[in-house]
């Protein structure tokens, strides 16, 4: 995709949050965006440095991570396509707070706060529905911090493996193919790599999972689901 001909506006009207505003509204907006690339592990941004919007991955994958003094890593979020980050520090004056990487080939829309916050001005729904985002963003981070607290590796592991799974989906056999490294998700599940191997070990031997690479397939999801680790 050439970022030089990038239909801003267009794009805009497919995201949740501008797509109830008219093409006036998204072309005022489109005039505050700015488009840009990164290759598999640049920078995005770093702590401390400074905020002038939020962004939106277009394509490609984001990791958000912070770094302990002692240089471990802890990703928050892997942010993929059509999916935002940094909105609430549109609506401050603070630096990034957490760490940005791009873990593909990616292509980020960066809305400018100063856009953001005219457009507010004039029809204060858009800060309804940012809030109403953030809201849900704040209640899927408390469910992260519930379960750390809670459940054991192995139910952080088979929760993660079954997230996305419904009750209509029946028998069937599904394949889960992890969209990043083994060991950046563990360490979004608060795992270290090989503990998050010899799990996935562990299920497998149980006639649960096959792996293959970043390929899982679920052989039985109910048995799976009420697992209890030895």
């Amino acid at each position: 995709m050439d970022a030089r001909v990038f239909d801003t506006p267009r794009y805009l009207g497919t995201l949740p949050l501008f797509a109830a505003l008219d093409a006036d509204e998204r072309k005022r907006i489109a005039h505050g965006c700015s488009v840009h690339k990164y290759g598999r592990g640049d920078a995005v941004f770093r702590v401390g440095e400074p905020c002038d919007g939020f962004h939106v991955v277009v394509y490609g994958q984001v990791k958000l991570f912070a770094l302990a003094p002692t240089g471990q890593e802890k990703v928050i979020e892997i942010v993929g396509p059509g999916h935002s980050f940094a909105e609430a520090l549109v609506f401050t004056d603070r630096p990034y707070v957490v760490n940005a990487q791009a873990l593909a080939d990616t292509m980020l829309l960066t809305v400018a706060k100063d856009a953001v916050r005219r457009e507010i001005e004039r029809d204060p729904r858009l800060a309804m529905r940012m809030l109403a985002g953030l809201s849900m963003r704040l209640h899927g981070l408390i469910n992260d911090v519930q379960a750390y607290a809670l459940h054991s590796g192995v139910q952080r592991v088979i929760g993660y493996l079954l997230r996305d799974r419904h009750a209509a989906d029946g028998d069937e056999v599904v394949t889960v193919s992890l969209p990043v490294s083994k060991a950046t998700i563990a360490s979004r599940l608060s795992l270290t790599p090989e503990y998050f191997s010899r799990v996935l070990h562990e299920l497998e031997a149980a006639g649960l999972i096959e792996v293959d690479k970043r390929d899982i397939r679920i052989l039985d999801a109910q048995r799976l689901a009420g697992y209890q680790a030895r």
